[in-house]
């Protein structure tokens, strides 16, 4: 069946990770998105190995897991935008497109006469996205970003790992480019919002994204325990500055989450440890109480906890209702049940592996289910089909292009 976006066609010219996220979202969603990428080189995260996708004999392909991670999907084409006739291939490919993605430093790509300016005068339909680390304004806006700086930039770091002065004490990333995946998904929203106007009135827009804002505006209950406190909050570890008991307690063999939401959770969980008193606490009855008085509290409900196993608190917790769970490495998340039950791991076919394992989207449609055609594309892989079939080129003037060192 197609995808809800199967009438609409994309032209990525992203790299790395956040415009590809927003492309790959799209092609998920039936969108055609024509990857283009330099000669001899293509997308930078296509040398960002190890590790490699292994062949059927366990040998190493040139394929790295970072580049598989964010373009399923995609129709990949050679293009070299340096030439005026690389350019001009590429306006003509954005005037068949609805949607154009990228992520050049700002004016980057006005140099070759494929800024939105350019664009839109002739092809006013078109939703032109540009994502840069610091926007289109503003007085870094020349500056080029990356993950990394976002999260520093952006607070995030500050918020996130142990207090000053603990074992490992410090500011610490997160452990995926959560600046750039949240920056993908802000572009898939805004680029659907763009469609949805567009039928209305005909026309498409620019949509001015930026790596900075996006990790700003994730910043969520924190950013308004700032905004309104006036304290900038401290780095708490796994404690939840809003939600007390929230993080992670040793056990017997381990650790296990409890992730207490409500006053009524809290009683379950005081039951359940033998401790059915502190519920009626004062001090503890309630969520603001506990969070001044996490100090005295945690310690008593930590005593408790580390007397058991992981499996035998989790069952009794789950048996009255308080939210638990484990804190698992990947090969326990891919073997976890209900992960195999939703699906989140498949395969597709790859031309150099047989087969290539992928993480599944976690949109799910009951009209429109989401189905999975294509593999991560080989560098160059769909240059001539595009051309001939998009752009009605025949086989000497795409011969002609490859020996000019256009594609």
């Amino acid at each position: 069946m197609p995808g809800p976006l199967s009438h609409i066609r994309v032209l990525d010219l992203s790299r790395v990770l956040a415009g590809p996220w927003a492309g790959q979202n799209l092609a998920d969603l039936g969108a055609e998105v024509i990857k283009v990428e330099r000669p001899g080189q293509g997308d930078d995260t296509r040398r960002w190995g190890p590790p490699y996708l292994k062949d059927a004999a366990g040998r190493d392909t040139s394929e790295p897991a970072y580049y598989l991670s964010c373009n399923r999907g995609k129709k990949s084409i050679v293009l070299d935008l340096a030439t005026p006739e690389g350019q001009r291939l590429a306006r003509e490919l954005a005037a068949k497109c609805d949607i154009l993605i990228e992520n050049y430093k700002v004016g980057g790509l006005a140099r070759f006469g494929l800024g939105y300016d350019d664009l839109e005068a002739s092809h006013p339909h078109l939703i032109y996205c540009s994502i840069t680390g610091f926007g289109q304004t503003g007085p870094c806006r020349e500056r080029a970003g990356y993950d990394l700086i976002a999260q520093g930039m952006g607070g995030l770091m500050s918020i996130t790992g142990e207090p000053d002065g603990a074992p490992g004490g410090g500011p610490k990333r997160v452990g995926v480019a959560i600046a750039d995946l949240f920056s993908g998904m802000y572009a898939t929203i805004a680029v659907l919002a763009a469609l949805a106007r567009r039928e209305r009135t005909g026309r498409g827009q620019h949509i001015d994204l930026a790596l900075l804002d996006c990790q700003v505006a994730m910043l969520a209950n924190q950013a308004m325990n700032y905004l309104t406190s006036g304290r900038p909050p401290p780095r708490m570890g796994n404690a939840h500055p809003n939600v007390v008991p929230y993080q992670p307690f040793a056990t017997a063999d381990g650790q296990i989450i409890v992730a207490v939401g409500n006053d009524t959770q809290f009683a379950g969980l005081c039951a359940v440890i033998g401790r059915p008193e502190l519920a009626d606490d004062p001090d503890f009855a309630t969520n603001a109480a506990r969070i001044r008085n996490r100090e005295r509290l945690l310690p008593m409900i930590a005593e408790q906890i580390k007397a058991r196993t992981n499996r035998e608190w989790q069952d009794a917790l789950e048996a009255v209702g308080v939210p638990c769970g484990p804190i698992n490495a990947l090969d326990e998340v891919f073997a976890d049940p209900q992960v195999r039950a939703r699906g989140m791991r498949f395969e597709l076919d790859h031309p150099l592996a047989g087969r290539v394992p992928m993480v599944a989207s976690p949109m799910r449609f009951s009209e429109t289910p989401i189905e999975y055609h294509a593999p991560p594309p080989l560098l160059g892989e769909h240059t001539d089909d595009v051309l001939g079939e998009l752009l009605g080129l025949d086989a000497g003037e795409i011969a002609r292009l490859r020996e000019g060192g256009v594609i």
